[in-house]
């Protein structure tokens, strides 16, 4: 991800934003690829960890009408067999990734939108949702959110009907 684009309404002064730093004692490998970021102020520090803007980003994705499921066939069929297990729950980070540098964050998202919805509007509307909630949540300028469509549900097309069985 490349983090080339700001919104306007990003647009805060210095004395408004919270400065963000990483932690320098880690390893070097640690320190190029962040696993949170750390806001601090005059009256302490406060950590964000990537998975925690992870969740926000895939809570705010599925607010959306017409965002019928996040995630690729391979992580939606994982994420439909960790359902059935007792006391199991399904991911909220399922089809997010995230990056999170010192001040800023990065989102990719993968969707499964239901038919008839303009894919263009619902871009925007996810990308505005996703921006709003991280930035209002965490401090973190969110400099892009990528979404990437992978299908589209048709209602009626499961296959929920039992297969006949060979034996009665």
């Amino acid at each position: 991800m490349t983090a080339t684009q700001s919104s306007p309404a990003n647009a805060r002064s210095a004395s408004d934003t919270p400065t963000a730093t990483t932690s320098a004692t880690a390893s070097p490998a640690t320190a190029t690829t962040p696993q949170s970021a750390t806001l601090t102020s005059a009256q302490g520090t406060t950590t964000v960890a990537d998975t925690v803007v992870q969740k926000i980003a895939g809570l705010a994705t599925r607010e959306i009408n017409g965002v019928y499921d996040l995630g690729g066939g391979a992580s939606r069929a994982f994420g439909a067999i960790r359902e059935r297990i007792p006391g199991a729950t399904a991911s909220v980070a399922q089809g997010v990734a995230v990056e999170v540098g010192e001040t800023q964050a990065a989102v990719d998202l993968e969707l499964l939108v239901e038919y008839g919805v303009s894919i263009t509007d619902l871009a925007k509307a996810v990308r505005r949702n996703v921006i709003t909630a991280i930035e209002r949540m965490t401090g973190l300028e969110v400099v892009e959110v990528n979404i990437h469509v992978n299908d589209v549900h048709i209602p009626g097309a499961e296959d929920t009907a039992p297969e006949p069985t060979r034996v009665q």
